[in-house]
């Protein structure tokens, strides 16, 4: 992989599309992980107004460190970089108190985790109409493309996806050419949505590396299933049940057509 190709051609593909789009910069959420890190670097080397936004909802220390840290490393390198703080805890306390919650906890918890995911994207899309920026999405392609892990209209709804053509392993190995903070590439990845150190491995079931072989197995023509080993078969079958039930957020939203005859 030559990631100082990847890095230019990323970076000029953004500066291209704000020319494009007659907008004048971008907004990002800055989470504390490797996806948010690599992707707000890149915009900030295009020189254009970059603005990250911390969104904390009862968040980890660990995370609100690791994002502070980041973003302080970012506007030392360049001067392009301005950051504001949002805490939506608030927000999200008085929307978790004011709707009437499910009798199964697991599904109640999973939702409020989307819900803050969604908050989040409401709070990026202001920022942006307010200064005519674009909002950055930070989904890598495993994510976005093979097991739909984000949140539909949530970290989902963005205007622009720069990373979204890498895996995992590949986005971090773009943060170490970019030089990002050690603590961000030492991190295990996580969506930042529990208000704990929870892993997206531990969500998951699988790595990213895993994940990654998976996506590749089944794109292929043949499989031959009888060479996997018992690991091998398990993170396929969690790859595949996984890219089954999230289709809805990878394909386009189902329009029903109607026919000039049935008009009349």
């Amino acid at each position: 992989m030559n990631s100082e190709k990847i890095q230019n051609h990323i970076v000029n593909w953004l500066t291209d599309y704000i020319q494009q789009s007659k907008t004048k910069g971008f907004v990002i959420g800055v989470s504390g992980g490797i996806d948010s890190a690599v992707t707000s670097t890149l915009a900030a080397k295009t020189g254009l107004p970059l603005l990250c936004v911390e969104m904390p909802i009862h968040q980890d220390k660990n995370q609100v460190t690791r994002a502070k840290n980041h973003i302080n490393w970012l506007k030392h390198e360049y001067n392009n970089v301005l950051n504001i703080e949002t805490d939506l805890t608030v927000v999200f306390d008085t929307f978790s108190n004011s709707i009437s919650h499910s009798e199964n906890k697991e599904l109640d918890f999973l939702s409020l985790a989307n819900a803050r995911a969604r908050l989040r994207m409401t709070t990026l899309y202001y920022y942006a109409q307010i200064n005519n920026y674009l909002v950055l999405g930070t989904g890598n392609k495993v994510e976005d493309f093979g097991v739909g892990f984000y949140t539909k209209y949530g970290d989902g709804g963005v205007d622009l996806s720069p990373i979204a053509d890498l895996v995992k392993t590949e986005v971090f190995a773009l943060g170490k050419q970019l030089k990002v903070i050690e603590e961000i590439l030492n991190a295990a990845p996580t969506d930042g949505l529990w208000g704990d150190e929870r892993t997206d491995e531990d969500q998951l079931g699988a790595s990213y590396p895993e994940l990654e072989w998976a996506m590749e197995i089944s794109e292929k023509a043949n499989i031959d299933f009888t060479s996997f080993t018992i690991r091998q078969q398990q993170v396929f079958e969690i790859y595949t049940r996984l890219n089954t039930v999230n289709q809805h957020k990878m394909r386009r939203i189902p329009v029903c057509e109607i026919s000039a005859v049935i008009k009349g």
